[in-house]
């Protein structure tokens, strides 16, 4: 199962076999930058609508601020894949709307960059990220949703563990349009289809 470290209260690292999960830092930007625009036209049917300044250092500075101030508050955990053996970014992940109390739950959502698609990355990074939420965070529930002709973000949900919960009626706002979404969860100590009882 995945490593983790935690450097200091600032520094956050996820490690597994092939990838470092970190918050995103400003050195990122061209790097970011460029694997968003050489992927736009695979990632924009599935995301809301980029504005006119996304791929700008401005709107980067603002993403950066935010991820740090989330994960300071204990709201949110965005953090960005890169490779380990090169630095390379191949996409994020995000575990955002951290409600505590009587829920502990959270969401996570993602995207891959292009070349870095259906090589394992997004269910290696998931698989460490709910691990981390589980152990670390103390959070018993982890929400997903997706488009439902979405096969691949589906079969990553479906390959590490998170199950089929039903369907959002105009869930989100992706490409300018509002849309159905499907909805998967994964539960900490899941019973779901076991029939063993006890």
């Amino acid at each position: 199962m995945a490593g983790f470290l935690l450097a200091s209260k600032k520094r956050f690292r996820l490690d597994t076999e092939r990838l470092q999960l970190r918050l995103p830092e400003h050195t990122d930007f061209r790097m970011w930058a460029a694997l968003r625009e050489s992927s736009a036209s695979f990632l924009v049917p599935w995301e809301p609508t980029w504005s006119d300044d996304h791929l700008s250092r401005r709107a980067f500075t603002g993403r950066v601020q935010w991820a740090a101030r989330v994960r300071q508050q204990g709201t949110g955990l965005p953090l960005f894949l890169l490779r380990r053996d090169d630095s390379q970014l191949v996409g994020a992940i995000t575990l955002d709307n951290i409600r505590r109390g009587p829920a502990q739950a959270g969401t996570v959502g993602y995207w891959i960059g292009q070349p870095f698609a259906r090589h394992g990355y997004m269910r290696e990074a998931l698989r460490a990220l709910v691990h981390h939420a589980f152990t670390e965070l103390d959070l018993s529930r982890i929400e997903a949703a997706c488009l439902p002709e979405n096969a691949a973000s589906r079969a990553v949900l479906e390959k590490t563990g998170f199950k089929y919960e039903g369907v959002a009626q105009s869930y989100l706002q992706i490409n300018g349009r509002w849309r159905n979404h499907v909805l998967y969860a994964n539960l900490r100590g899941d019973r779901r289809g076991r029939t063993d009882v006890g």
